[in-house]
């Protein structure tokens, strides 16, 4: 976003490793749980197991908040199960993936998506952050009522090849 954030805070992401089960990887990697704040810990510390599965801490991120995204944050909550969406990004050496981002709008996740390359999957919104963030919509939000155009007659368009509108009338 281009917009400085109102609200940021620090959290660090937790994946997930597993062997897997095809012949062209050798793990499948998934982001599985965000820890509230940055923990001390380098990025890539082996949490727990190792050899076919295993947990890291994969680094820090900051969810940060906008006030314009409250209706997209408030979609969220209202959800059976509000979560957070973690973006890895792919890279060249090992470990495979950093963190990109961590947010809370759906929409901005959806958006991390449209490169292809980029790594995304949510996680269960832990309770702390999910208190924040209504705090931040009871504090920012604001509803915007929907106002639907209107059409104005003006010159009939003709249609173009295909049946679809080609522009202006032609003269």
């Amino acid at each position: 976003m281009n917009a400085t954030p109102l609200l940021s805070f620090p959290v660090g992401v937790v994946v997930e490793r597993h062997k897997a089960t095809s012949p062209w990887l050798d793990f499948v990697w998934r982001p599985v749980s965000i820890l509230v704040g940055m923990p001390a810990a380098a990025p890539w510390t082996l949490l727990a197991g190792g050899g076919d599965r295993a947990t890291f801490y994969a680094g820090p991120a900051s969810i940060e908040l906008y006030r314009t995204e409250t209706a997209n944050y408030l979609s969220n909550l209202a959800s059976a199960a509000p979560c957070l969406w973690v973006v890895l990004r792919q890279r060249e050496q090992d470990p495979p993936y950093e963190v990109a981002a961590v947010t809370a709008d759906p929409a901005e996740g959806e958006a991390y998506a449209e490169t292809g390359s980029n790594l995304i999957e949510t996680v269960p919104m832990p309770p702390p952050i999910l208190a924040a963030i209504e705090a931040f919509i009871a504090e920012h939000h604001v509803e915007r009522r929907f106002f639907k155009r209107e059409r104005h007659a003006g010159k009939a368009r003709t249609p173009g090849p295909g049946g679809g509108p080609r522009g202006g009338g032609e003269e």
